[in-house]
């Protein structure tokens, strides 16, 4: 057994908060080994005044991650599962995806909610899958791109910048912050990104040692879910500068798995089922429909 590993993650508060909670998991279920973390800064962390889609897209902010990963650097690394690329760099491998915390966005504003704000109020997101989604339901709003960490977008409300910005309800909750959210937006009509919520413990492919420390942490039907979301992901060829979205859930044995795709300022909606282990034929016939409709 390994007498220390070293957990790395980006630098942001955030995904401290993330690896924390990884590495406390694994210090409990392996006392006798002794995990430290590893905080490495990526682009995306050091750029916050460029979109996302200008600096590097998918990969942004974990890149410089999976290279510490790949060099020997940390053994073990802890990303929001929704920024990684649909494809795994050659030599490394997602180990465990631990239960999935709330996968819904939220609304936070001042007070009201997105259904009250006045016309031609401001939202603000740096996602154009969220756009999308408020002006389907709120045409009469105006979008503004942001970035930034959570707390610096939340300032912008506050500071009166912005009437509203949406972000991830997970992200929300594991900095503390649920308090400030308006609103819990339904996944009726606001489907989030493929992963969203859940974290992606990744490891050296050839590193059996670490993927059976690791492979304790993994909840059968959240890494279901995801991985069914990635595979549609890769079906339609997208990454953070298309808007998409979708969200697997498991009921009765079943998987269920809805998406979201826009095209020419509509957007479509469409689902599949499947058995829990034939979640790729459910990836696979989600994207058939939509480009069958001549939007993917």
């Amino acid at each position: 057994m390994t007498n220390s590993l070293r957990v790395g993650s980006r630098a942001s508060r955030l995904a401290e908060i993330q690896a924390r909670s990884v590495l406390a998991r694994l210090q409990e279920y392996h006392p006798s080994t002794r995990f430290r973390l590893t905080k490495i800064a990526t682009r995306g962390d050091r750029r916050r005044d460029l979109p996302v889609v200008e600096i590097g897209g998918k990969g942004l902010f974990v890149s410089v991650v999976q290279d510490a990963l790949l060099a020997g650097a940390i053994d073990i690394a802890v990303h929001s599962l929704k920024d990684l690329p649909v494809e795994s760099p050659k030599g490394l491998t997602i180990g465990a995806v631990p239960e999935r915390a709330d996968p819904r966005d939220v609304f936070i504003s001042r007070g009201e909610t997105l259904a009250e704000l006045r016309p031609n109020a401001v939202v603000g997101t740096g996602s154009p899958r969220r756009a999308v989604q408020v002006l389907a339901r709120r045409p009469d709003l105006r979008i503004k791109s942001i970035r930034g960490n959570i707390p610096t977008r939340l300032n912008r409300v506050w500071n009166l910048e912005v009437d509203g910005v949406i972000l991830s309800a997970a992200a929300m909750v594991r900095l503390g912050l649920d308090d400030h959210i308006t609103e819990y937006l339904s996944v009726a009509h606001f489907l989030p990104a493929p992963g969203q919520g859940a974290l992606a413990v990744e490891v050296r492919s050839n590193d059996r040692d670490v993927q059976n420390i690791v492979r304790r942490l993994d909840h059968k039907f959240s890494r279901t879910c995801v991985e069914a979301e990635r595979a549609f992901l890769k079906a339609m060829g997208g990454g953070c500068t298309a808007p998409l979205a979708c969200l697997g859930t498991v009921s009765g044995g079943r998987l269920t798995l809805r998406g979201m795709t826009e095209s020419g300022g509509r957007l479509f909606y469409a689902e599949s089922e499947s058995g829990l282990s034939a979640w790729s034929d459910a990836a696979k016939t989600l994207a058939r429909r939509f480009r069958e409709r001549g939007d993917g």
